[in-house]
């Protein structure tokens, strides 16, 4: 079945009708220069009013630092999506963790900003052979830690919430190099209920996110889109 996240959660309403929706997964926004960004205490007190398997992630943007570590325990996240904004960054081999300060269970998602790659075939190529290898390098991690990538329309200047999507064939190499290397593809960027069935059937992903796709206004989702689009994922997959 296909991991869908909502991404851009910032109220209790919200949130409900995504899990109401069958959401997998929703995510919280910790990057200053976002107009969906939440606080550590908003995000805690929607946390523990939702059910206990559901997934929730905070996003961060930038360099790893100890601040997202202290957030997703103080908020009582499951996960955490970095946002890289250069190719080392999203590199197991060159991120230094303590695994014993994460909380059991724990997700690590690596989120790519894609676009800036796709205007040049040989950078394409070589993100594949990157992708290819990369999960290799990172080999010792336990399961849940650097397996999982998303994809996403945005570019170093503008990482992420472009609600623009990338072009799905020319990323297929990528894809292809992402499973190769036994790592898990989720594409963001640009979707919404209407073209989701697309970007499934081309890319074949792990899972999907979406935040501007399914919003009345930025931060604040319309309940309609969030069901519609999470009802044209799950119809997606019984044709691929």
């Amino acid at each position: 079945m296909t991991w869908v996240k909502i991404c851009g959660i910032t109220n209790l309403e919200d949130a409900l009708v995504a899990v109401d929706a069958g959401a997998d997964a929703l995510g919280f926004v910790f990057y200053e220069k976002s107009p969906r960004k939440v606080d550590v205490e908003t995000v805690r007190g929607i946390v523990t009013e939702l059910p206990a398997g559901l997934e929730t992630v905070g996003v961060f943007v930038g360099d790893w630092s100890t601040e997202w570590l202290r957030n997703v325990r103080q908020a009582g996240l499951k996960a955490v999506q970095h946002v890289v904004t250069k190719a080392s960054q999203a590199d197991p081999s060159q991120v230094v963790l303590d695994l014993t300060e994460l909380p059991p269970a724990f997700r690590i998602y690596a989120s790519w900003p894609i676009a800036d790659f796709l205007q040049n075939e040989s950078r394409v190529q070589a993100l594949a052979s990157e992708f290819a290898r990369m999960r290799k390098n990172g080999s010792r991690l336990p399961d849940g830690i650097f397996d999982t990538f998303f994809l996403d329309s945005g570019h170093a200047r503008e990482p992420g919430g472009t609600g623009v999507m990338f072009d799905w064939r020319k990323a297929v190499p990528i894809a292809e190099g992402m499973r190769q290397g036994g790592l898990k593809l989720v594409v963001a960027g640009g979707l919404n209920p209407g073209n989701v069935v697309e970007a499934i059937e081309v890319l074949k992903p792990w899972g999907v996110d979406v935040s501007s796709g399914v919003e009345a206004r930025p931060g604040k989702k319309d309940s309609e889109k969030v069901r519609a689009f999470v009802h044209a994922v799950r119809c997606a997959e019984k044709s691929v």
